[in-house]
């Protein structure tokens, strides 16, 4: 077990925190997993620390929980699965390292949040490719870690995007870059002669940023990340199109993608419209749903420094042939809400309280990749086990983001209910285990396991299982680093 002493030496006094009433804050999260609360927190302020601070949970056998953004937390990967597990809390490394807009890059500290960089990249004509209404305290690194789904499609080259290098430090302790920045020379040499860590893959012809996404903190800490940002529209123009029927709206959608016409693209069905565009819930949240057709598909047309006038007219007109085509009407506004208002809202992070929580105070997420032909399967699925279980469907919120330029589709269901109702919480978690069980065997690619799910999800593809072994065995052989998570 690390030493109170020891870590003094590495951080400071200051920077570790054995208070009961912290501790607790880290011991549990949204998820259903199991409470155990950490021996301590330590929040490190540079590299350095975290290099030392892994090497000395080497040397005790201490297990780190590396966690980057602020509460609340939802899926169970910052919760410690064994006791004497120490916090590594990544807040204070929170630096902007640069932003080079000619090259559309940045690179920040893991403790950099969506309210940090939003701004900050704004001010060079830039702007980041990013998840739907993330939370003000969500770390932009743990989010792309994480492969959240971003909001633009068309610029999503392939599932890791938008991460591009970093640098992190293997469960070894040992210093590692990945892409561009693996080398030759230092990071500061490779800015002096003008790179500057875009290019995710190596070094040689692996791709190691995979390694490290989705690995929820088991193989080692992220000290910084580069990310690939688009240029800043000079002018948008929003649309909203309502219907029943969604493959409707999956149809446009993949024309408006295909075609390459559009910069944000999301459908959400009207439980998920209103709690995002409702300012309080009861009254304000139930007028607005009433408003609302049953699924709203959102886009974005714009243009940029040259001719922008012309470049959105012309959008505008080729979006309207479609729509005329499949016999849906492009409109400013859904109900009551309109097109410019969720644009302003889904350009920036979730306002207070977050709206995942806004309704009953707790949410469960049921979310995986999918095809379009199998989507609308898979949701009659969901809402016939919703039915079963005795939650109800008209509360049952639904997301469906493009990526990877259209190519396929993540679905999200969203379950939200009353964290002190014990009988509703049961309900709840029954269904998300029976769900993701039963849309696994609809086709549904639960890339991204969490909690509880994660061992009957990766239990179907041994291999894949005994690759990821071998490979945390190399990179962390004591296994110290997040271990419990994912199938280690």
């Amino acid at each position: 077990m690390i030493e109170k002493e020891k870590l003094s030496k590495i951080v400071g006094a200051r920077n570790i925190s054995f208070d009961q009433a912290t501790l607790e804050e880290y011991s549990r999260d949204m998820s259903f997993v199991n409470s155990i609360r950490p021996l301590c927190v330590v929040k490190p302020t540079k590299a350095d620390d975290v290099e030392k601070i892994v090497k000395l949970a080497n040397e005790t056998r201490t297990p780190l929980v590396p966690v980057s953004s602020g509460s609340p937390h939802f899926r169970g990967d910052t919760v410690p699965s064994a006791g004497g597990s120490v916090i590594v809390d990544l807040s204070r490394m929170n630096k902007v390292m640069f932003v080079d807009r000619p090259r559309r890059v940045c690179m920040v500290e893991p403790g950099v949040t969506f309210s940090d960089l939003i701004p900050a990249v704004k001010k060079e004509g830039l702007r980041l490719n990013m998840p739907l209404l993330p939370r003000k305290t969500k770390s932009v690194i743990g989010s792309v870690l994480e492969r959240e789904p971003v909001l633009m499609p068309k610029y999503q080259w392939d599932i890791s995007d938008p991460l591009a290098c970093t640098e992190m430090f293997f469960g070894t302790g040992d210093e590692f870059r990945t892409g561009q920045a693996a080398g030759p020379g230092t990071v500061k040499e490779q800015w002096k002669v003008g790179g500057l860590q875009k290019a995710p893959y190596g070094p040689g012809t692996a791709s190691w940023h995979r390694l490290i996404q989705g690995a929820q903190g088991t193989m080692g800490i992220v000290t910084w990340a580069s990310l690939r940002c688009e240029i800043l529209p000079s002018l948008e123009e929003p649309f909203v199109v309502g219907s029943a029927n969604l493959e409707t709206l999956l149809e446009m959608t993949s024309w408006l993608i295909r075609l390459r016409m559009v910069n944000e693209c999301f459908i959400l069905n009207n439980t998920n419209l209103a709690a995002i565009g409702s300012r309080k819930w009861s009254d304000d949240y139930q007028k607005l749903k009433d408003t609302l057709p049953p699924y709203t598909l959102f886009y974005t047309v714009a243009g940029y420094d040259y001719l922008p006038e012309e470049r959105v007219e012309t959008y505008i007109k080729d979006a309207t042939a479609i729509t005329q085509r499949l016999g849906v009407e492009a409109a400013k506004a859904a109900g009551s809400i309109s097109a410019h208002e969720i644009l302003k809202a889904v350009q920036q992070p979730s306002r207070e309280p977050y709206w995942k929580l806004s309704s009953k105070g707790a949410c469960q997420d049921v979310f995986f990749l999918t095809l379009h032909d199998k989507l609308e399967n898979q949701i009659g699925a969901m809402q016939h086990m919703a039915e079963e279980a005795g939650y109800s469907t008209s509360d049952l919120g639904i997301y469906i983001q493009p990526v990877v330029q259209g190519t396929s589709y993540h679905c999200e269901f969203n379950l939200f209910y009353d964290p002190d109702n014990v009988k509703e919480r049961n309900r709840v978690q029954g269904l998300s285990n029976q769900a993701t069980k039963n849309l696994m065997a609809l086709g549904a690619f639960f890339s991204r396991p969490y909690g509880e799910n994660a061992g009957m999800i990766l239990n179907r593809d041994a291999a894949t299982v005994a690759v990821l072994n071998k490979l945390k065995n190399i990179v962390d052989p004591n296994h110290i680093m997040n271990p419990g998570k994912i199938c280690f």
